[in-house]
């Protein structure tokens, strides 16, 4: 249990969450690759290559210089895309893909921290169209997320405007305790990959979910709880635990997800142009 509510007259608190793997069992950008290319936004090609990243990822087995290389590929993936397009595509099928893949451990623990008088903040190098909805979803009350630039005309330019990864998750929420009056030493951070470990020692409570074989070792020789998701669950079956409505999720920061959740889109947008021929 995380403990009694928090003493108001203290100052605040909050809890951060990393999304993938944390939150939810798989990849929330690459999940959504088929719906992208129903709409026309990637082709069969791309479909297959994100299919194998994911793979990758459920198996722990993407390094850092794989994420970049990812992390390049899906920023030039979606350059061109329509940001509105993408945001009805995530709109359309996030209860269908993401509902069935949240963690109820993880679920949970935001309850409870909601309970206890905390803030609770989502972190992920996804991008903030896929990001924010899933944040919503879940009731957080602030999202971290990649965010892509977007040009005049509405399309994503393939650059990287902010990314949400490694050192730049622990300055963002630095900066969010600097705005919001958070004591860091009583904040709570949770995480499965050892490129968060900036993030984790940057809280006075931080936590290994679903440990990486190197966030796993740091965590042993730090002596971090090391918490196993395994029960992913429907959020409406249970309910009521999780019927306070949600807190609008304030967007903190977000890109280079942008540009994965792009890479979803666009799998959704061929689809949906295959449909239509």
């Amino acid at each position: 249990m995380l403990g009694l509510v928090e003493n108001h007259s203290l100052p605040r608190t909050a809890a951060f969450f990393d999304l993938d793997k944390t939150v939810i069992a798989k990849s929330s950008t690459l999940t959504f690759s088929k719906s992208f290319y129903q709409g026309g936004l990637i082709n069969r090609r791309a479909v297959l290559r994100t299919a194998y990243a994911q793979f990758v990822f459920m198996a722990g087995g993407a390094d850092h210089d794989q994420m970049e290389r990812m992390r390049a590929y899906l920023s030039a993936l979606c350059r061109g895309w329509n940001v509105q397009q993408v945001k009805e595509i995530v709109a359309e099928t996030l209860h269908d893909l993401i509902d069935p893949i949240i963690y109820d451990e993880a679920a949970s623990l935001i309850e409870e921290h909601h309970t206890a008088g905390r803030d609770v903040v989502i972190v992920s190098t996804s991008g903030a169209e896929v990001v924010e909805p899933i944040g919503e979803l879940l009731g957080a009350d602030r999202v971290v997320a990649t965010r892509m630039v977007v040009g005049e005309d509405g399309c994503f330019t393939g650059e990287v405007e902010y990314y949400a990864y490694g050192p730049t998750k622990a300055e963002a929420v630095k900066e969010l305790a600097a705005s919001e009056g958070y004591d860091l030493g009583r904040c709570y951070a949770y995480s499965d990959s050892a490129t968060d470990v900036p993030m984790l020692e940057a809280v006075g409570h931080p936590h290994a979910v679903n440990p990486d074989r190197a966030l796993r070792r740091e965590a042993l020789a730090r002596s971090w709880p090391i918490l196993d998701f395994h029960r992913p669950v429907r959020l409406k079956q249970r309910l009521p635990a999780l019927s306070v409505p949600p807190r609008p999720a304030l967007v903190a920061a977000a890109a280079i997800g942008a540009a994965a959740a792009t890479a979803g889109l666009v799998w959704y947008a061929s689809k949906r142009r295959a449909t239509v021929m």
